[in-house]
């Protein structure tokens, strides 16, 4: 019997040690009614998690069947756990009127170097973005993008290391939805993204000056790129997404303003491309320096989709004079990558007369029309490398096959 009391205390005392804190955003004050504002109570709660510390995982529940309005908020660490968790059950809203944000146009709910976060959940987090929309000129040009860049970003995380973010929905972001910045490890999978196919500048998710990404298993829709990949960033994994409406998966734009920027490693694979603008893209400006290299994209679907595989080194229509300068683009591989266009011109090589994209391979490719009766064409301009079985023909590598399929 003593054994047995000693064998239950130690139970009891093992199991207080690493009892896992959970803290409810009703306790600080929350309302949820999606008409008062919680940021405030959410901000207690989350100097609660941070200065948690012990052994089990700190956990910020998010209720179900609630609707929290939030302010721009900054959720600040570093914390005293590196395994924190943030249980989205329920949704977030954003302010419904421009004047409600006090100013900000960095971003609505901004994550600062906090290392270890999973956010995961089955709720909802909506940017309200038709209120930024409504106000902005949408005009694809050059100068208006620029002027776009003024609206805030939905979720923001910068410099947060061994970041998971799984299951959440993100809708009408006034500009990205996902802003990734100076990060290492961060996964994200199973979400889902949904803007409409008009509204300006709502990257899905941006990556920039980050490293060892995985993305996996999601749906996007956006107005913008599905995923962006920007300078700085290099080991981007993205797996099984389904992009549609938006511009595709792009490297880039890099170079902008001269810039010297750089990104490497960069692997899409398993992905579909429905409807979209672009697909496998890769763009960069005149003028810039730098290399895109080592990007692959393998066993990708296009369903009527125009633009499915380009490289454009002259991504600017501001009517700057050529320069002979230009970021290097090489060691790019398609393979595997079928389905229908909707424009004849299915493949863009568009390099720089100076500087050339070099060791392009394109191997198993066959992209037929979306409209019955047309044939696809391919344009390349100082584009070098080969191809295998690829359709339409690239006249710019060199065949090292004798026909196409």
């Amino acid at each position: 019997m003593q054994k047995l009391l000693a064998a239950g205390l130690f139970m009891l005392c093992f199991g207080i040690g690493y009892s896992q804190p959970t803290f409810h955003v009703g306790d600080f004050g929350a309302i949820g009614d999606g008409h008062t504002d919680d940021s405030q109570a959410f901000l207690k709660a989350w100097k609660q998690l941070c200065e948690a510390g012990g052994t089990g995982r700190p956990t910020l529940e998010i209720p179900a069947s609630t609707t929290f309005l939030l302010k721009p908020t900054l959720f600040q660490g570093p914390c005293n756990s590196n395994d924190l968790h943030l249980q989205v059950l329920g949704d977030i809203i954003a302010p419904n009127t421009t004047s409600e944000w006090n100013g900000n146009r960095d971003c609505w709910l901004c994550f600062r170097d906090v290392n270890g976060l999973v956010i995961e959940g089955s709720g909802t987090i909506n940017g309200r973005g038709f209120i930024w929309w409504n106000t902005d000129v949408k005009l694809h040009t050059y100068s208006i993008r620029k002027h776009n860049c003024t609206r805030p970003r939905a979720v923001h995380f910068h410099n947060c290391n061994n970041l998971q973010i799984t299951g959440i929905s993100l809708v009408n972001s006034p500009k990205s939805h996902i802003s990734i910045n100076q990060c290492t490890g961060v996964s994200i999978s199973r979400i889902q993204i949904n803007s409409p196919c008009d509204s300006p500048n709502t990257d899905g998710i941006h990556i920039s000056s980050s490293t060892n990404l995985d993305i996996q298993h999601s749906i996007i829709k956006t107005g913008d790129d599905c995923i962006a990949v920007n300078t700085g960033s290099s080991f981007i994994n993205i797996t099984g997404v389904a992009c549609g409406p938006g511009h595709g998966i792009s490297v880039g734009s890099l170079g902008e303003d001269r810039a010297d920027d750089r990104v490497e490693e960069v692997h899409v694979r398993d992905c579909n491309f429905s409807r979209t603008q672009n697909g496998a893209r890769i763009k960069t400006f005149r003028g810039g320096s730098g290399y895109a290299r080592k990007i692959s994209f393998e066993q990708i679907t296009l369903i009527d989709s125009k633009n499915p595989i380009i490289i454009d080194q002259h991504y600017t229509n501001d009517g700057k004079r050529e320069s002979s300068s230009a970021v290097k683009v090489s060691d790019v591989t398609y393979s595997g990558v079928q389905g229908t266009s909707a424009e004849e011109q299915a493949i863009t090589l568009n390099c720089s007369d100076e500087i050339g994209c070099f060791n392009i391979k394109m191997k198993k490719i066959k992209i037929s029309s979306s409209v019955p009766g047309k044939k696809t064409h391919a344009y390349c301009n100082n584009a070098h490398g080969t191809s295998t079985l690829t359709t339409p023909n690239v006249p710019c590598l060199l065949r090292l096959d004798k026909f196409t399929v």
